[in-house]
């Protein structure tokens, strides 16, 4: 009887000290929400969006998906011809943060270098930050089959190219064999041109041509603020 008195004291002791004990340090917070992605799957159409509104919606509606609380998602797109629009003055100001919270850039100018000191420190979209909405990295060069072309039909400097030969597919509404839109290099590789935003041109619009170019119709995709 004696012994059992004893055990249950002990058991009671262990108990409260269980609760009270500490858990530990706590845990780090989660990263704020992320304002920048690259899309996780294309459209399916080639570069054929519907125009840009079909673009942003796309990057909306994986946004939402993933669980986002920002509603002004938009693509990094340019457009050519009467009411062009250049990609840079359509995502916004940022600051922006890809799914881990690691920053991309702080604003326009430090993403697209327009300035000596900012082109040598370099935006921070590279092959390991440029995420999908899931958090994953999309096929890059090496990786079979290679994803990293991205559309933008942008130059460098993020503004449209002038009127002429077509960059946009249309301006993002044909998925035909011909035609031509710029690619960016999400993991800033390739030949000589390593450019996030103006590598080279597809060799036509449809979900094929953009494959045997080295891509899967992809999208950049910036939270305007």
């Amino acid at each position: 009887m004696k012994n059992s008195l004893v055990s249950a004291a002990l058991l009671l002791a262990f108990g409260a000290q269980a609760q009270t004990a500490p858990t530990g340090a706590a845990s780090a917070p989660p990263p704020p929400p992320f304002t920048f992605f690259v899309t996780s799957v294309g459209g399916g159409n080639g570069a054929n969006y519907g125009g840009l509104a079909g673009a942003d919606a796309h990057c909306q509606k994986l946004a939402d998906a993933a669980g986002t609380p920002y509603k002004t998602w938009r693509a990094y797109l340019s457009t050519q011809g009467a009411g062009g629009v250049n990609a840079r003055d359509r995502i916004g100001r940022g600051p922006w943060t890809n799914v881990r919270g690691q920053v991309i850039a702080r604003d326009v100018a430090h993403l697209h270098g327009d300035t000596l000191e900012l082109a040598q420190l370099g935006s921070n979209l590279t092959r390991n930050t440029a995420l999908t909405e899931k958090g994953e990295r999309p096929k890059a060069a090496g990786d079979t089959p290679n994803e990293h072309d991205i559309l933008t039909g942008s130059a460098p400097d993020g503004r449209a190219f002038p009127d002429g030969a077509d960059k946009t597919c249309s301006n993002y509404t044909s998925g035909a064999e011909d035609g031509a839109v710029q690619l960016g290099h999400f993991d800033r590789t390739g030949g000589g041109n390593a450019s996030w935003n103006s590598a080279h041109p597809s060799r036509g619009c449809s979900q094929p041509k953009l494959v045997s170019t080295g891509g899967a119709g992809l999208l950049y995709c910036f939270v305007a603020n």
